[in-house]
């Protein structure tokens, strides 16, 4: 009886450690979370301009611009450091045309605001060599902000010229987008698509917690006991079909609200889907820890699905989608989605299969992998609300 209390208190002792471990690994992702600057290469007057918006959050990272320590980065702090500031940008952004390359010319920059703070708003008005027709020459834009700082920063280019809409995402493996006719085809556009949506289910940590924990479960029997003494599944076919039904739900959910969102018929703002997505997050962990009482996992899926398309709806609008090629850009975004969503489940289900007998499967990722992320998605939803300054 002794024995099996000491047990016990040793496995509640051992979770409690973990669920820390847990909160800390988690606290250091959030921590890396990755931003975006917005660039535009577009010809409002008939004459080439160049815009770039960076969030000042980031460019206080180059410049520490908070000079008076109040944990708040002003406009006046940052126009006082205005040529620095022209002389990074020079630096940083190189645009060339047929090869040659164009002088920015004097940087105009602003504040502006967007949905998620204030931004340093620059534009030129680029001096480039035997432009004669913009819809036909061939334009490279190199882009290197902020990637020092931040290997997950990213610059999204929108490109508005006569004849050419297209955009293109800019990271450290891929500094320099090609603009050009050939670059608008549809094809080209799928495809470019594909790699952005890949890449945005893996940098999105609020969507891979999600999905982890709608399929922690799925290895083991439902029973009336708690989840920790759940049963191994004994057989592969009825994991690999909950996880089809969790996955296929998620998938139909989204592309509903994506669709309805790109089409304009449906725009909620983002003040209200990106709480909601973090709420979904704290929702479906506390669902696995219900025991026999939580509800199906594949419906929460769905449900839960329609906010998270909306989040991947704001990144397509921010990437600016070409009007010329909508339902490839569409299309392209929607499949790389599911690829990264593949990629993920063939990495966590063999393991999970794999340690399905196991008491540290149910004790540590299932419980305590699950308490951590209530309370990481629970945190995830203040911040977002604005309850945590």
């Amino acid at each position: 009886m002794i024995s099996r209390l000491l047990r016990q208190q040793a496995r509640m002792v051992f979770s409690l450690w973990v669920f820390v471990a847990a909160l800390l690994g988690s606290g250091a992702a959030l921590a890396h979370s990755s931003s975006n600057s917005y660039l535009t290469l577009s010809a409002p007057s008939g004459s080439l301009t160049l815009r770039a918006d960076l969030h000042l959050r980031d460019v206080d990272l180059v410049f520490d611009l908070d000079a008076d320590r109040d944990g708040q980065v002003t406009w006046g702090e940052t126009e006082r450091r205005s040529a620095e500031l022209a002389s990074w940008l020079d630096q940083g952004l190189q645009l060339s045309a047929a090869g040659q390359q164009c002088r920015l010319g004097k940087a105009d920059l602003q504040a502006s605001e967007h949905a998620d703070g204030t931004y340093l708003s620059v534009q030129w008005l680029p001096d480039c060599p035997d432009i004669a027709n913009l819809s036909e020459v061939n334009l490279a834009l190199r882009y290197s902000l902020m990637f020092a700082q931040d290997s997950l920063h990213r610059g999204l280019l929108k490109v508005d010229l006569p004849g050419l809409q297209t955009s293109a995402l800019l990271s450290p493996e891929r500094p320099e987008a090609q603009v050009s006719r050939a670059d608008s085809s549809a094809w080209r556009v799928f495809g470019r698509y594909i790699i952005e949506g890949v890449w945005h289910i893996w940098i999105g940590i609020d969507h891979i917690v999600f999905l982890l924990s709608l399929l922690v479960l799925a290895p083991l029997l439902p029973s009336r006991q708690r989840i920790t003494q759940w049963p191994a599944a004994p057989q592969a076919r009825p994991v690999l079909m909950d996880v089809l039904a969790v996955v296929t739900a998620f998938t139909v959910a989204h592309s509903i609200t994506l669709g309805l969102t790109i089409m304009e018929w449906l725009t909620p703002p983002p003040d209200l889907v990106e709480p909601a997505i973090a709420l979904s997050v704290v929702l479906a962990a506390l669902n696995n820890l219900l025991g026999v009482n939580s509800l199906k996992r594949w419906r929460l899926a769905f449900v839960f699905g329609l906010v998270h398309g909306f989040g991947f709806a704001s990144v397509l609008l921010d990437l600016g989608l070409p009007a010329s090629a909508l339902v490839a850009a569409l299309g392209g975004f929607n499949v790389g989605v599911e690829l990264g969503q593949l990629a993920i489940v063939l990495v966590f289900l063999p393991i999970a299969w794999l340690l399905r007998h196991t008491r540290f499967y149910r004790w540590v990722i299932v419980a305590g992998g699950s308490a951590a992320i209530v309370v990481l998605g629970f945190f995830w939803t203040l911040d977002r609300i604005g309850w945590l300054g």
